[in-house]
């Protein structure tokens, strides 16, 4: 598929974006588009201490490894309300994301992000879709993502593709951590990402969820945080599945492999229930 690129001079408002997925709750179609949002983005010095404060990682000059994700949800929304995208943005379950930070990101102030969506599958509940998000810089390529979304109730021709992400090495317990009862409102503060599930139990309901749930991408920080120095800096790709949610509050344990250029990982909660399973691989 061929992207069609619209470069936006500012980033969206998220206040009229949020209203705008307020109001769209019907599947429209079951094609996605081709469009695809870019823009340049500098990188705020308070909100990123802000973010790492939520997160736990230390300022080490380096951008944390999640934080692109950060400087592109105002175009990720933008792009998911877009009238011309199919499927309603509530409701949307985040099942997997993959980042690949390409080189050392030391001393970024501005970086051009660029987002797009692409790979409609099918899926036993409904159907699956990549939304993929890019950063560059004056020299080039520095950061991608892939987060593999599923809209339910939406019907495709086809068998839905094997997709495995499974612990193969020796773990051993890395670190424990408490998710409070209010990380969802914190991390929704420093990400701009207020879906309700996260939020209150109150607003959880309305969804389907007994209680808020943390968000899948604060579980992946706060797990990059406390891997810091197991994984290298810059040519590694980092995969998670999403797994059964972190019901708040919550008491987590991460197991990882020893250091190196190589590792898996998993989130454990009580009763060895599995919140969370991944990996780090040098980039192919």
């Amino acid at each position: 598929m061929i992207t069609d690129w619209h470069t936006l001079d500012r980033e969206p408002s998220l206040p009229g974006l949020y209203a705008r997925a307020a109001t769209r709750r019907k599947i429209t179609g079951t094609t996605l588009s081709d469009s695809g949002l870019r823009c340049w983005v500098d990188v705020d010095p308070r909100h990123l201490a802000a973010y790492r404060k939520v997160c736990g990682f230390a300022d080490n000059g380096l951008l944390p490894p999640t934080y692109p994700h950060i400087l592109g949800f105002a175009l990720q929304m933008q792009l998911l309300t877009a009238r011309d995208f199919p499927f309603p943005l509530l409701g949307l379950i985040h099942l997997s994301n993959r980042i690949r930070a390409l080189r050392p990101m030391g001393g970024v102030s501005r970086v051009r992000v660029s987002v797009q969506v692409q790979n409609l599958q099918p899926h036993a509940k409904g159907a699956t879709f990549d939304l993929l998000t890019t950063l560059d810089d004056q020299l080039g390529p520095l950061w991608e993502a892939q987060s593999r979304m599923l809209c339910r109730g939406v019907k495709l021709v086809g068998e839905p593709p094997e997709e495995q992400l499974a612990s193969s090495l020796a773990l051993t317990e890395v670190d424990h951590w408490k998710a409070p009862s209010d990380i969802g409102r914190q991390y929704a503060k420093v990400s701009g990402d207020y879906n309700p599930i996260h939020l209150s139990a109150a607003s959880a309901r309305l969804f389907g969820f007994p209680t808020a749930i943390a968000h899948g991408l604060w579980n992946k920080a706060r797990t990059l945080a406390a891997l810091a120095v197991h994984l290298p800096a810059a040519n590694v790709e980092i995969a998670v599945r999403f797994k059964k949610p972190v019901r708040l509050p919550s008491e987590v344990t991460l197991l990882a492999s020893a250091p190196g250029a190589s590792g898996d990982f998993q989130l454990m909660g009580a009763g060895d229930l599995e919140h969370m399973v991944g990996h780090w691989r040098p980039v192919a």
